[in-house]
């Protein structure tokens, strides 16, 4: 509390007045310093106010310096509108080839949306993006510009050229959002093994990556599961074996005018899908539209080693042999008869262009020759019900159970009622048609000793336990012999396969196409080979597949497998076995060759 000074105090005024002093003199030296007191106080209050609006001044100055300073610092970006709701994870783990190698991954992008209400000039910004995306329609972006819409999708992804010309246009009401997209860096390669993805919920801020097709599709819920711990996929392909087989069967499809081919390697003994090859094939990263009403096989999309069932020829000829042997009915040098024709009620089965190989051919010799006369009569002695158990044994009733979506469209056509007629014709490969990846797998199951294998795009590491037996030991040996000997000896239908120091062994097959309205044509064939190499001991089975080819540097086209997918597999080999591991063996000349030899 403040105690003011009376201006005229009654003591110094009786004092003054004993005196004879003026007492309003008092009165007014007391005024005076009242006043120069209040304004002192008041200079004081006025100085401590300005104090501290300089303070404040000061502060303000520093916070806006340091946050131009921040700004400048950095990277300019779009604003964005906020997200409502739970966000949507867009992480997807990668695909690698079985040494590591990525196959698919993801990469951050940007989406590209409007919101009309805050443009500042619709038309000009329409005319502007029809510029940069020619695919946009300049008169609908107009009228969504103008119109009552307050938010639109542009693109979903762009990429970072066309991000800086978006923003070069200068439209506010043009904004990004964040996107994750998935990359194939190997663009064509393994086309058909990994499919494709889609976006599926999105969000301005983010969307979610989705399987569309192939392996991405099938292990969606592996690829999008995050206790994985961004573990990746890893494929049983091997990139740079893969690589070569697309190189190579590329090349033949052009110089042989083939249509489409398709290629499957395998590991012999564990199902793995070294190389999956379907011709012609496309890049994931712009998949192509699927064109309804065509055949099917025309488009890049259809995957002929799984989705392609085909009469595949004689290369099911090696099925009934080793049937036969199993059965006890054979054995490789017992002798079958061969004079053409062989005759079923008003049905004659031939052998191809005529040929006659004479009264009877051994069991080998009728896989070296490739005689339908004489399969036919050995699957005549099978007989309908055992040729079904065998064939449904090496898995030819059912869709290949691989890791692709595609797979179960993929499922053999058997014949309508399985006569005695559909058997002695299914012995050598026609009236049952099945896909590449079918007859690899059968191959496979019936030469690395008999053990049923199942194919698989997924790496397995450790031991693969062996699965049931289809044929003893010994016949899988037989059969391989056989095999050899149409790739290896003398009048074999194969020789343009072999491959110094590999033992290639195999079978052609050769098969009119079908019509469409029935019958088949005279001058359209699938060509078929199927090898195994080493012979000896297969570690892989090889399939080639080739549609309409034809081979024309003769006097007259040739569209025989021996000279078609004969010399792809050849090739195949003689490229990939290297990348395999394989190290070639030196076949030592037999000792008559060296005595004949040690005597000129």
């Amino acid at each position: 509390m403040t105690i003011r000074t009376p201006l005229r105090p009654l003591a110094r005024i009786l004092q003054a007045r004993q005196k004879g002093e003026n007492p309003d003199a008092i009165e007014r030296e007391n005024l005076r310093l009242r006043h120069e007191e209040m304004r002192d106080r008041s200079r004081q209050r006025a100085e401590g106010r300005l104090l501290v609006l300089g303070l404040c001044f000061v502060s303000a100055f520093v916070v806006v310096g340091a946050r131009m300073g921040q700004v400048s610092a950095s990277v300019p970006e779009e604003p964005r509108a906020a997200a409502s709701g739970t966000p949507i994870l867009a992480q997807r783990a990668d695909i690698v080839d079985r040494n590591g190698r990525i196959l698919a991954t993801n990469r951050v992008t940007h989406s590209l949306y409007a919101q009309p209400q805050e443009m500042v000039d619709p038309i000009h910004a329409a005319e502007e993006l029809v510029r940069i995306f020619p695919d946009l329609d300049r008169e609908k972006l107009i009228r969504d510009f103008t119109g009552k819409r307050k938010f639109l999708w542009i693109k979903k992804k762009i990429a970072p050229e066309q991000q800086q010309a978006v923003h070069d246009i200068g439209e506010p009401g043009l904004l990004f959002g964040p996107r994750e997209e998935r990359l194939y860096p190997n663009g064509k390669l393994a086309a058909h093994v990994l499919g494709g993805t889609k976006f599926g919920r999105e969000g301005v801020m983010s969307a979610e990556i989705v399987g569309q097709a192939g392996i991405e599709k099938e292990m969606d819920a592996y690829l999008r599961d995050p206790s994985n711990g961004d573990k990746p996929l890893q494929l049983s392909i091997d990139m740079t074996v893969q690589t070569t087989v697309r190189e190579v069967l590329s090349g033949g499809m052009r110089m042989l005018n083939a249509k489409g081919a398709a290629a499957v390697m395998m590991d012999a003994n564990t199902g793995e899908i070294i190389s999956l090859v379907s011709l012609p094939d496309f890049d994931p990263n712009s998949r192509p539209k699927y064109f309804e009403g065509k055949d099917p096989s025309d488009n890049p999309r259809f995957n002929r080693a799984v989705q392609g069932v085909y009469e595949l020829g004689s290369t099911f000829k090696i099925f009934a042999a080793a049937q036969a042997m199993e059965l006890g009915i054979a054995n490789p040098s017992t002798l079958i008869p061969a004079t053409p024709p062989f005759r079923w009620g008003k049905f004659s089965i031939g052998e191809f262009e005529g040929h006659n190989y004479g009264p009877e051919l051994s069991l080998t010799g009728m896989i070296v020759k490739s005689s339908n006369v004489a399969t036919a009569h050995v699957a005549q002695q099978i007989g309908v019900e055992r040729q079904q158990a065998f064939l449904k044994s090496l898995g030819f009733f059912e869709p290949v159970p691989v890791e692709l979506s595609e797979a179960p469209s993929g499922k053999p056509l058997l014949p309508p009622h399985w006569s005695e007629l559909s058997t002695l014709t299914i012995g050598y490969g026609h009236g049952l048609s099945a896909s590449p990846l079918h007859l690899a797998t059968a191959y496979a199951s019936l030469l690395n000793g008999g053990t049923r294998v199942t194919p698989t795009l997924i790496k397995r590491d450790g031991y693969v336990p062996k699965g049931l037996r289809v044929v003893r030991e010994d016949v899988s040996k037989a059969a391989r012999t056989m095999l050899r000997a149409v790739v290896g000896g003398p009048g074999g239908t194969a020789s343009f396969a072999e491959v110094p120091g590999y033992k290639v062994g195999g079978k052609t097959g050769t098969a009119d196409k079908p019509k469409p309205t029935g019958g088949y044509y005279d001058d359209k064939t699938i060509n078929t080979f199927a090898s195994i190499f080493p012979a000896d001991d297969p570690k892989y089975v090889l399939i080639v597949t080739l549609d309409e080819a034809v081979e024309t540097s003769g006097r007259k086209p040739r569209r025989t497998a021996g000279w078609t997918a004969v010399p792809v597999a050849g090739e195949v080999i003689r490229r990939t076995a290297p990348l395999l591991g394989l190290r070639p063996e030196i076949e030592s000349p037999s000792q008559a060759a060296v005595t004949l030899t040690a005597t000129q």
